[in-house]
Formats: C-alpha cells, structure tokens, sequence
C-alpha cells in the first residue's frame, strides 16, 4: 500500500473526503473538488466534503467526465482511494444521461431514450410513471437511432405530452436516474438591453471575475444542457448583477421573482441604475402594482395567492397566467432556497425557458434540493465564503455566541411547557433585553441590526432602545423609508423581524445581533449572516441564546452553516452586568 504524505486529501469509505489545509496542494484540491463534492465543513485545520448522488448528477450535467473524478481523486490523495467508492463513483455517475429527452420529429411530443431494456421495463412498470409515460412508434426509433445515435436501432423510446417536461424529470430524479434534457431551449420575445459602463450614480458598473464566470457557467456554449441552472454566491456577492449580465447576454424578455416588495424595489432600482432599460420597459408584479413590461419583478407571495373557490383546478393560482400568457425568453428566481412548492408545480411546465436560481445556500430544510435540480436547473457556480472573504469582496465577519440564563419565572412555565411552546419562551426571555441594551451601549459606532422571530419581543426592544422595527406588517411606503435611513446614518438602530431574512441591500451594517430565530434553520443563519457581508473591514454577527434549553440545541444547528463556511464561533457568557471571557 502506497502512502503520500504530501497530498492534501483523505477518501472514506462512507464517501466522505478530508482536505488538510495545511497541506501546499491545498487550493489546488479544493478548487478541485467544489464541481463533483459538497463542503460540509470547513473548521480551521481539516475540510469534510461529502460526494452525494446529486453532486456527481451536478457534475455530469456540467460537463465534468468519470474519468476525471475518480483521477482527481487517486491523484491527490493521502492514501489509496477505497475501490468501492470509486466503483460506486462510476455507477453512479454513469446514471445521468443514461435517459435522454428529446422532441418528436414532429415537434409536437416528448421522446424519452434509452439504450437499457432493464431501465426501459423498470420504468414501464413504476407507478409513478403511469399515465405519463406511452408507447412510441417505430418512426420514433428510425428518427431518433439516425439523428442522435448513429444509426443504432437498440433503442428503447417511451412517448409523452409536451407538458410533462418538467415533471418526468422530476420523477426520474427520484427513480434515481437523472436525465439529460436535450431539447435546445426556445428564444424568447427579443429585448434591447445592455449594461451601462457607469451607472445613474457616477460609479463605475463592471463585473468582478467570478461575476462572469458565473454568467459563464450558466449559458456555457449554447449547445442543449446549457442555458438553465443555479448560481451560488454569498450574501454581498452581487447576485443581482450576476442576473443583469445574463439578462444582457440573452436580450430576451425577462420574468424576475423574488422574495418580497422591498426586493422586488431593489431589483428595480438596480435594472434602472446599471442597464439601459427605460422606466416603461420595467413593471412590478405585487400585492400593490401589477403592471406587465417587458422586465417584469414579481414576488413569490403574489404569484402563490391562491383562490380558494377554485381549488383543485387551473385557476386556484390565478397569477400563475403572468409565467404562462407572456413570451418570456428568461426566468431569473432569486433566493431559489425558498421556491414554494405551487412555483415547483408551474415551473415545472416551464421547461422550455432560459432560467437561472440565484442563492447564498442551497440548503433546504424540507430537502427539495433535488427539485431545484430538476426544474430550475444544475448547481453551475459556487464560491466558498471565506474564498471571497479573503479576496475581500465580503466582509470579514467575527460571529459570537451569548448564553445566559432564563428568567425565574420563565423557568416555570419552560419546565411544563410543549417543545414549541419551550422554544418560544427560550427566544423570547426579557432578559435578552439587557445583553442587546449593553451591545448598543457600547458599539456606538456601528450601525446595527437587530433580528428576531417574535412580534412581541421586538416591539418591546423597539421601546427600549427607541429604535424603529420593521415587520411583515409595515406599510411599503414607511419600509422603504426606514432602511433609506438606515443606509444614509440617520438610524443607527434597526430592527427587524423575518423580513430582514431575505434580500434587502444594507451595505453599511456591520453589527448585527440576532436574539430569536427559527427552529435551527441553516438558511436563516445564511440570510441573516449576509446582511453584514458587503465589502468593508470587518463585521459582526452575535446570537443571544437561552442555555440549557432547546433555544441551545436549535441554535447548534444554525452554527453548523458558519461551521460549514469556516467561520469561528467565541462562546461568552452574561452575568446580568457584562459579558464574560470576551474575545475572539
């Protein structure tokens, strides 16, 4: 057995891989392992990645090879490769593409092939593919073997309705053999647009490198497989103009969904201040506006509505006609980790248009990764956050944890209290109050956030600090005043509920304190992490925790994520005056 102690990586046979920091062929392995592996690790000295069926799927799907992987990995590691995970690399990445969907020569049907007859019988006789899978014809055979595959005529073809698109890939998805769309994507309405060299407010507009990269990744060559997909960068990374430079590429007409009004705004100001669009060629799509332009900004909530006298039918999302009734040629959904399932059901009948996911993390609590892989598209770019952070496009962020005691007559009602219930009297403990007033107290120069779950608890902080809270219910009008104030100094102070989980532009705040959250959510510790990662010299992000509660065992779960992207966390204690062992 041969051993070389120089190379960085250890391979596991649970298909877990080790990368040593420390090692010199470190960058070069981890760059290495970002297309085929998912980092779930990252604390100072050893990375864990882990290589899933979905990574490999990922992989294959943008252009990465067997033979490569399984190179990669005897190359750099430590110690020979356990042959049952390469074994296991190789059928399972052999599995995408292993079913193929093409159109029907006359353009009107979907044809499903593959060149299995075992995988052909198995998915004749799935339940879940009943009545969505047919029989083909022989013209199906002679057109397919001669266009796509040399003549052969060991072919198996199943016919299906335009229609199903997204939904058979879907299910194949889950059957546990991916397919390859190979149906070139159709242009949409043509729109003149382009980038400004320097925006309305004199600064310069130009793309960082991996801005365009990730552009890049997404529309590839223009060849099938190509045009659709899902973008991850941090919070602060500049998502958004990600999006514009596609948009600028694909001069089609766009459709842009996003989380919320003060977003749907956002991307407004933006398409104004960096492109060529003219105020008519832009229109909004929410509960207040709804105005169909060429670039239309829509959020999810709008689109979701449902109308309950026409459940079960077509017409139960009567917004969904703003996806369906226009040409799009683009479909950008921003914080694609928060796609509610109705937008999976429609988007999945959108398989004909350019599309693009845009996120800080792909991490699903309810584990739907796999139907944005389907439907939206592939992973096509990622960045590690402390790759960008040492390039110093985001900040450098100091994350801190808290912990102090419940209140006396808290501990009473926690003792008999359900597992909500006890989560809830955790988060809300009044004696928080006194840890966020000491953090204000002595960080005058920062300009802070302060971001909880629970109404009550920020009305009550809102009192005592005199600062303004935003909330689901503050009017649009007042929302955008407030952080207008926020982003110009004149409020040093803002609090906010779940609404700040979510794109909002702060770039100046650098301290943030998060006194509630929801239950161990690692895409909230993402979105609210991210509101302090615009460029500057350093940020801050506490948590205040109740210990030895569940509001602790919840909150070991949100770290994970910052463990995941390799930040440290300092534990500190409260002793009803000040906060102990401080440092970082």
């Amino acid at each position: 057995m041969e051993y070389d102690f120089q190379n960085p990586i250890i391979v596991q046979s649970d298909k877990t891989v080790l990368l040593d920091v420390h090692s010199p062929k470190f960058s070069e392995a981890r760059d290495a392992l970002i297309p085929f592996a998912e980092l779930e690790k990252s604390p100072e000295h050893l990375h864990t990645y882990r290589i899933t069926p979905l990574s490999l799927w990922n992989a294959a799907s943008g252009g990465e090879t067997c033979d490569k992987i399984t190179g990669t990995l005897n190359r750099l590691a430590r110690f020979p490769v356990p042959q049952g995970v390469l074994a296991w690399i190789s059928e399972t990445f052999l599995k995408y593409g292993a079913v193929k969907l093409f159109l029907s020569k006359e353009k009107d049907s979907l044809l499903l092939v593959m060149e299995e007859e075992k995988l052909y019988r198995q998915l004749l006789e799935a339940k879940v593919f009943k009545g969505i899978l047919n029989e083909s014809t022989v013209g199906d055979l002679d057109y397919i073997g001669k266009e796509y595959y040399n003549g052969a005529r060991d072919l198996y073809i199943f016919r299906s309705e335009i229609i199903n698109r997204g939904t058979i890939k879907q299910k194949l998805l889950k059957f546990g053999w991916p397919c390859s769309d190979e149906i070139p994507l159709e242009k949409g309405e043509p729109l003149e647009i382009s980038l400004k060299s320097v925006s309305s407010t004199g600064l310069p507009v130009f793309l960082r490198d991996y801005q365009k990269a990730a552009a890049d990744a997404l529309l590839g060559d223009g060849r099938p497989g190509s045009g659709f997909g899902t973008i991850i960068l941090p919070c602060g990374a500049g998502k958004t103009i990600v999006g514009m430079e596609i948009m600028n590429r694909l001069k089609t007409r766009t459709l842009v969904v996003t989380t919320n009004i003060s977003a749907v705004h956002q991307w407004i100001r933006e398409l104004k201040d960096k492109t060529s669009l003219a105020d008519e060629d832009i229109g909004e799509y929410t509960g207040e506006c709804k105005e169909v332009k060429p670039v239309t900004v829509a959020t999810y909530q709008i689109l979701t509505w449902r109308n309950e006298k026409n459940k079960g039918t077509r017409e139960e999302y009567p917004h969904f006609s703003l996806f369906t009734d226009y040409k799009w040629g683009l479909l950008v959904f921003d914080e694609v980790h928060t796609l509610p399932a109705p937008v999976f059901r429609v988007t999945a009948e959108l398989q004909t248009l350019y599309r693009v996911g845009l996120t800080a993390t792909l991490v699903r609590e309810d584990g739907l990764e796999g139907d944005v892989f389907s439907l939206v598209g592939p992973k096509r770019y990622d960045v590690p956050w402390k790759e960008m952070e040492q390039k110093g496009w985001i900040a450098g962020a100091r994350c801190g944890e808290i912990r102090l005691n419940l209140s006396f007559p808290d501990e009473i009602l926690y003792s008999g209290a359900s597992l909500r219930k006890k989560h809830r009297i955790a988060s809300e403990n009044i004696l928080k109050d006194e840890v966020v007033s000491y953090l204000v107290k002595n960080n005058p120069d920062e300009k802070i956030l302060i971001i909880g779950q629970y109404l009550e608890q920020l009305d009550r902080l809102s009192k005592r600090l005199g600062a303004p809270v935003i909330t689901g219910k503050t009017p649009t009008g007042e929302r955008e005043n407030l952080y207008e104030g926020f982003r110009q100094g004149r409020i040093p102070v803002l609090i906010l509920s779940k609404v700040g989980n979510f794109a909002i532009d702060l770039p100046d705040a650098s301290f943030a304190i998060q006194v509630s959250g929801t239950f161990g959510s690692r895409q909230e510790e993402a979105q609210r992490l991210g509101r302090i990662l615009r460029p500057k010299e350093k940020a801050y992000f506490y948590s205040i925790v109740t210990r030895g509660t569940v509001e602790e065992d919840f909150s070991n779960n949100r770290q994970k994520f910052l463990a995941e992207q390799g930040y440290t966390y300092t534990i500190q204690t409260w002793n009803g005056s000040e906060l102990e062992d401080i440092g970082w």
